[in-house]
């Protein structure tokens, strides 16, 4: 039995391919959108990816089971309390997958979402009575559990899910024998959870140990700490987890139709009808000079939970990009179901030369510079866009706290006719803050070199 795990940092998601040389048969669970790891792999292995599942219907991301199932065949199978627009395979508790010295046997473990599952992993080579890994999907992360809060938009209880997550983890898969893998579909920086270990691998006895929400608890104690300080959901979320419901377009059909070039005149032509400018260059590049009326989310960053928060995925994206690195921007937009581009601009930042009319500079400061002036008593208004937590964990002295996913709901909050200087932890969010107040009509603000992380090291 083969079975490797794929790790995407970027969505901090992990994805597997089960394979058995015997059988000449893989399965593939919850791919990411673009396949041709797995296809390469595959082949490399001399198998076939007859079977591809989906532990739950994820939220942050859409998976590529569809793409699967287009490309090379795979049958696609769903947990029992799935409901679906294409064909698959409903799995309830005890069914089983099996070729050759591979099974793999179903546990409904709903919680996370209603329709939930993980897969027993069995090695009958090594071992016909105890399972191998369990795949936990988000039902149980290393050092966390999946957040039971997500489905609330559709219809599910919090408290609901997080008593059957309970059920989940306490009736089945703390029930496993201890030497058990753990491997789950996401790892830290996922906000399927909150305290997610930067390990992508455990054990059901260490997470005994370690994992916080599998201690000795009641099952009320249990549902008050898995729904508290839960991160903010992007908006996104929903229509992730509605789309991988839903037939629709391929990765690579929708990436051939829509990357096309497009010319600066073309580009300013769309800007009036209301398409949206992404600028995903890297924040100093940015800052140095830029189209107004564009918005920064560099590809270096958490692009695709920013891209999904920021921008609207019912207007057309256009991408200015360092040349070379479009179709990236555009992979990692489909990997959140943001297949509405109208193209990119032809030759990217080069196409503005001598064009000093449509361009603008973001103002910044050092943080020695933003001391002089706090310092001077000039009235400065500082906004940090770090989140809630970040901001209680420490901040700068009279500052106030907008997080960037709320900017545009608070933004009534920023004056227009103030100084103000925003920041973040190291200069990522607070650029994509400073192009969203730019958007908005301000001009008099500043955008803090390096972030608090700087500010605290120089003013120490």
């Amino acid at each position: 039995m083969i079975l490797k795990q794929y790790y995407l940092g970027c969505l901090a998601h992990a994805s597997y391919l089960i394979a058995s040389k015997a059988a000449g048969e893989a399965v593939v669970v919850d791919p990411q959108r673009d396949i041709d790891q797995y296809l390469e792999d595959a082949e490399s292995l001399g198998v076939d990816i007859k079977h591809v599942f989906l532990t739950h219907f994820h939220a942050d991301f859409l998976a590529g089971h569809l793409e699967l199932r287009d490309r090379v065949g795979s049958k696609i199978y769903l947990g029992a309390r799935a409901k679906a627009d294409y064909e698959f395979v409903s799995m309830k508790d005890g069914d089983v997958l099996e070729f050759d010295e591979v099974h793999l046997n179903i546990l409904e473990t709903p919680g996370h979402s209603p329709e939930s599952i993980s897969i027993l992993v069995f090695d009958l080579n090594t071992d016909k009575d105890n399972p191998y890994a369990v795949l936990t999907g988000d039902t149980l992360f290393i050092g966390d559990v999946g957040r039971p809060d997500l489905r609330a938009s559709l219809g599910w209880d919090a408290e609901e899910l997080g008593g059957m997550l309970y059920e989940s983890i306490h009736n089945k898969l703390l029930k496993l024998p201890d030497e058990t893998l753990i491997y789950p579909a996401h790892g830290a920086g996922s906000l399927c959870g909150k305290k997610l270990s930067e390990d992508t691998v455990s054990t059901i006895g260490d997470q005994k140990i370690y994992n916080y929400a599998l201690q000795e608890m009641t099952k009320h104690e249990f549902i008050e700490i898995v729904t508290e300080n839960q991160p903010d959901a992007p908006s996104y979320f929903t229509y992730d987890a509605i789309l991988n419901t839903k037939e629709h377009e391929s990765l690579v059909s929708t990436i051939e139709k829509s990357l096309k070039p497009i010319s600066l005149d073309e580009l300013l032509e769309l800007q009036k009808r209301d398409v949206q400018i992404l600028d995903v260059r890297d924040p100093e590049d940015y800052a140095s000079m830029h189209i107004r009326g564009s918005i920064n989310i560099g590809l270096g960053g958490k692009f695709a939970t920013w891209a999904g928060t920021i921008l609207d995925n019912k207007k057309p994206i256009l991408i200015i990009a360092d040349i070379g690195t479009e179709q990236e921007a555009a992979i990692r937009l489909g990997r959140i179901g943001y297949d509405n581009l109208s193209g990119f601009l032809e030759q990217g930042m080069g196409a503005v030369k001598n064009r000093n009319e449509i361009l603008r500079g973001t103002p910044r400061l050092t943080a020695k510079e933003l001391h002089d002036e706090v310092s001077s008593e000039n009235g400065i208004l500082i906004v940090d866009v770090r989140n809630k937590n970040e901001w209680n964990d420490g901040h700068i002295k009279h500052s106030i706290n907008v997080p960037l996913n709320h900017l545009k709901e608070r933004i009534t909050e920023i004056p227009r006719d103030k100084f103000t200087v925003i920041h973040c932890q190291a200069g990522y969010r607070s650029s994509v803050a400073c192009s969203i107040l730019e958007c908005e009509g301000y001009s008099n603000f500043s955008d803090l070199i390096g972030g608090y992380s700087v500010w605290i090291a120089a003013t120490r």
